[in-house]
């Protein structure tokens, strides 16, 4: 296991030379309209790939169990199941959920991971602990993408609460995002939480920062996911507060160097005050406007005084259950997860270089897509969405020309072959975390439970993802 010294600077005030191949950024061709024809204008139904083809029952090459379905000529391996034993002597902890990948030289990559647990048990990493009485963080894995083999595993950031998502930086570090708004006073908590924290892609905070520090200018909310245009060094932010959030940009004083602090707005439609996104929407093009939020770290979060609130009084825009967000193709692609007319979930496009939003893709049904949550754009320019909804859960393709299809399902079912003591039916347990290998030849994604994590690989090159 290689590790770099995590004491060392970032190279972020040279980032904007940035390589669009790096960190899963796709080049490839933009969407179409895919609501010219109305929501229904892409493929109904969630069959299969035209492409990839129908999916069946893949071997896991680690279990030998059928954990996943897939197209046929891809092949997996699982990982990092909660409870296994990391590199630096502590146990893998559970909830799975946003990830990203880093190139780490000779065929290997890191992937940093983010854990979803909350406030109740101590951190699993004491040493490298915000709150020592917060549950979540990130573990860091190393990857040899020649040999399909996990090297290594360690913490890399502990004492936060509900890291739900976040986003890979173009300078090469993690932004981990706390889904909670919980703090001093809340339970056994000993500080504020609701912030974003980076985490080297190599390594962890320990030597630099004994204890981590938020970035408190980019806002306290309930983050779910972030993506940066690396054109400005604009961090744009989703909120995961139910059916009403917003969605945010955070402008850096010095871009790549967000400790130096700046200013966050929140969007708005231009000429529509207080829009609402989360229904009756089409697919043209609309200018926004971003309304200043004046505090961004509030002492106390109420009805008056959040960060959603204060943007909102303003004028600034509704949207409903943000979750995931990427940058590919020169646009931000963020999921509304219970958003839509049929309330089952909208995917947006927003062009940073012109300021515009659009409606890129609405579910017109459970049965079409079922609550987007996670997503990455893919080295051959679709989206990959990781599905948080009801029943059997999938991963699905949205291809540049409107397709949708399933092209992962669910099938951990341990009920009769258990593994690492999990002994129950996970095949309602939500996808998260999908990214690629910088050269685009792996997926990874993470099943949040019992905690899971699987690289994928195969003819990525006869399909849309």
């Amino acid at each position: 296991m290689t590790r770099s010294n995590s004491s060392a600077r970032f190279d972020r005030r040279s980032f904007l030379a940035y390589s669009g191949a790096a960190a899963g950024i796709s080049v490839a061709k933009p969407f179409t309209s895919l609501l010219a024809q109305g929501p229904n204008h892409p493929r109904p139904g969630r069959g299969p790939s035209p492409d990839y083809g129908p999916l069946q029952e893949a071997i896991d090459e680690t279990t030998g169990l059928p954990l996943l379905l897939l197209p046929e000529h891809f092949k997996y391996l699982s990982f990092g199941w909660t409870g296994d034993r990391m590199s630096d002597g502590f146990n893998t902890p559970s909830a799975h959920d946003g990830m990203a990948a880093f190139a780490a030289g000779h065929k290997k990559v890191y992937l940093v991971r983010n854990h979803e647990v909350g406030d109740g048990p101590d951190a699993f990493a004491q040493h490298l602990a915000y709150d020592r009485e917060a549950g979540g963080g990130t573990t860091t894995l190393e990857f040899d993408t020649q040999q399909g083999l996990l090297l290594g595993s360690w913490a890399s950031i502990s004492g936060t609460v509900r890291n739900c998502a976040g986003g890979p930086t173009p300078w090469g570090s993690w932004l981990t995002c706390e889904e909670t708004t919980l703090g001093i006073g809340d339970g056994d908590l000993t500080k504020n939480h609701g912030y974003i924290f980076e985490v080297p892609a190599s390594g962890s905070t320990l030597t630099a920062e004994p204890d981590p520090t938020p970035f408190r200018a980019m806002g306290r909310f309930s983050h779910e996911a972030l993506a940066i245009d690396p054109a400005t060094g604009y961090v744009y932010e989703t909120e995961d507060a139910g059916s009403n959030s917003g969605f945010y940009r955070f402008r850096p004083q010095t871009p790549g160097v967000l400790d130096d602090g700046g200013v966050l707005e929140m969007l708005g439609i231009a000429g529509v005050t207080r829009a609402d996104t989360r229904t009756n929407q089409t697919g043209e093009w609309r200018d926004v406007v971003w309304y200043r939020i004046d505090t961004p770290d509030p002492a106390v979060i109420n009805s008056t005084t959040s960060v959603f609130a204060q943007g909102r009084a303003k004028g600034a825009a509704v949207f409903g259950k943000l979750e995931g967000a990427w940058y590919g193709n020169g646009s931000i692609y963020f999921a509304a997860s219970s958003g839509g007319n049929a309330g089952q979930g909208q995917i947006f496009e927003y062009d940073p270089a012109n300021r515009r939003l659009r409606l890129l893709f609405e579910s017109p049904s459970a049965d079409v897509l079922n609550a987007p949550d996670n997503l990455c754009v893919s080295p051959r320019g679709g989206l990959v969405l990781c599905e948080d909804g009801d029943g059997t859960e999938y991963v699905h393709g949205l291809t540049t020309d409107g397709v949708i299809f399933r092209f992962i399902q669910n099938n951990v079912d341990l009920r009769t072959t258990s593994w690492n003591g999990f002994n129950q039916d996970y095949r309602g347990s939500e996808f998260a975390g999908a990214c690629y290998s910088p050269d685009g030849k792996w997926l990874f994604v993470n099943i949040q439970s019992p905690g899971i994590t699987f690289a994928i690989t195969g003819p990525w090159g006869s399909g849309g993802i």
